[in-house]
Formats: structure tokens, sequence, C-alpha cells
């Protein structure tokens, strides 16, 4: 998504703001004549080529702001990138508004259940998310359950739940429910539900028993072993379609995979080692 949108020739901070650290250093973005303040990962920006930087990320697709220097990978809080690049109250707009367009197409997004800005879960070993975007949160984080959508309580990271009561998903239910698979040709099966969920994209497969082991997912086009969950290549180097797994038979899972598209988490690596260009 591209910012159909002017950026002041030069902001500029005030030299009396107390509430920024100001520095000799050049201007580690780039070089304009405004004072030099320090970023909360320890670089120095002024905030032309900041709103610059961040636009370029966006442009790029990206749904949230990096340092730009080389081997920082920190991420810079929307409300320090509001404060630092002195964004204007269109900037915010459009800002947001590419944010939240960018996070759609990149990775799958729920509304934050104190400000409903979209929010993106980047691990998948927990339900633990954090919102960078709710008003006041400089410096501190609100962090909620992906699954329930409440403020997170109890220890993290979990992948099947949070502390909240009634904090479950019916899918994983559905997992741990299912009945056995009753295979006619595969052997060492024994013990392994007659649903899984694929460790690619987490849509929910259901086993007819009659075939081999193996499977393709539908959706992703992945193809796994029903028994073990492994890549079909990984599982076939030491076993036969129909035989027993060198692994055995993998338990019942406990949490739904999410998608993560291979593409994007590639461009989101080119964006972080890119130099800027102005």
């Amino acid at each position: 998504m591209t910012l159909d949108l002017k950026i002041p020739r030069e902001k500029r901070y005030d030299p009396n703001d107390s509430t920024l650290t100001f520095v000799a250093a050049e201007d580690e973005l780039g070089w304009f004549a405004s004072p030099r303040a320090l970023m909360s990962c320890g670089h120095v920006a002024t905030p032309t080529l900041l709103t610059r930087w961040c636009r370029r990320l966006l442009d790029q697709g990206e749904s949230r702001f990096v340092c730009g220097q080389t081997g920082c990978n920190v991420e810079w809080p929307y409300e320090e990138v509001c404060k630092m690049a002195l964004l204007t109250p269109e900037e915010k707009k459009h800002f947001e508004k590419a944010m939240k367009s960018n996070a759609a197409t990149c990775f799958p997004t729920k509304p934050c259940p104190k400000c409903t800005c979209p929010v993106v879960r980047r691990r998948r070993s927990s339900l633990r998310v954090r919102c960078t975007m709710c008003p006041g949160n400089l410096g501190d984080t609100f962090r909620f359950c992906w699954q329930c959508l409440r403020r997170w309580r109890g220890p993290a990271p979990r992948s099947d739940r949070c502390a909240s009561y009634g904090c479950t998903n019916e899918l994983v239910k559905l997992l741990q429910s299912c009945p056995e698979a009753a295979f006619k040709r595969v052997s060492g099966a024994a013990g392994c539900p007659s649903m899984r969920a694929c460790p690619a994209c987490g849509i929910l497969l259901q086993h007819d028993s009659r075939h081999c082991k193996n499977v393709r997912c539908l959706r992703c086009r992945v193809q796994f072993c029903f028994v073990c969950l492994k890549r079909t290549r990984d599982c076939c180097t030491t076993s036969d379609i129909f035989a027993a797994c060198s692994s055995g038979v993998a338990p019942r899972q406990t949490s739904i995979p999410e998608w993560w598209r291979k593409k994007r988490q590639e461009h989101r690596a080119n964006v972080i080692q890119a130099s800027v260009c102005l």
C-alpha cells in the first residue's frame, strides 16, 4: 500500500521539549538540520527522516516499525513513532489505515480488546499477544489472550489457553475428543486420532482410514504424515507410507497452528536489512 501523503519539507524538534533526549551525534537515518533525539533502541533520528523511513516500511507492506540500522531489529511502538516523527493528524490517519491494510494481508489479525486496533500474533508458540498502539502505552504494552480476547492472565508462553475462566478453543476440544482412526492398511498407528490440524496452516482434516498415512492439505497443499505429523519427505526417510513411523504416533494436538506465509516472512527480513534510500 502506497501512502498518497505529502510530508513537510522538514520537521524540527522543539529544543525546549524536556521529554526528548537530545544528542550531538548525526542522524543515523540520514541528515537534517533538526536537533537529534534518541529513540528507544538507542539510535538517533530526526523527525523528517523518521517519517520517511516509517513511510517506506508501510509502502513495502510492513505493519510495524523496526529500526533501520544494521543489526538492530528493535520494534518501535506506534505511540513512539507518532511522538518522535511529529506525525500530523493527517499522517496518523494515513499511517493507521496502511498498518491495518498491511497487517490484514500479511498475517492473521484480531482487534485489541482495549483500543480495537488490529494486532498480529507473531509467535505461534504463545497465545499471549501485545498491543503497542493503545494510548498511554509508551514504554509499556497491553497484553491479551489471542483466544478469548481478554487481558492476559497467568504464566506465559502458553499455546493452549490463558488463566481466564472459560478460555477454550472449540477446534482444540474437537481434536482432543474425536475418535481414534481405524487404519485398515497402516501398521503401528494404534491410538492415532481420526482428526488432525494441518501442521502448516491449521485447517482440520479427517482421515478416512482406507489409504496410506500420508495426506495432502487441501488449503496449503503441504504433504504430511497423519500419524507422526512430520512432513512426508521427512517421515519417508525412515519409514514406508504403510509402515509404522520411526518416531511413533504423535500425541493429540493441543493448539491450532497459524498459517504463516513464507514469502511474507522473507519480505520482512529484506525490509529489516534494507538501507534507507531517499
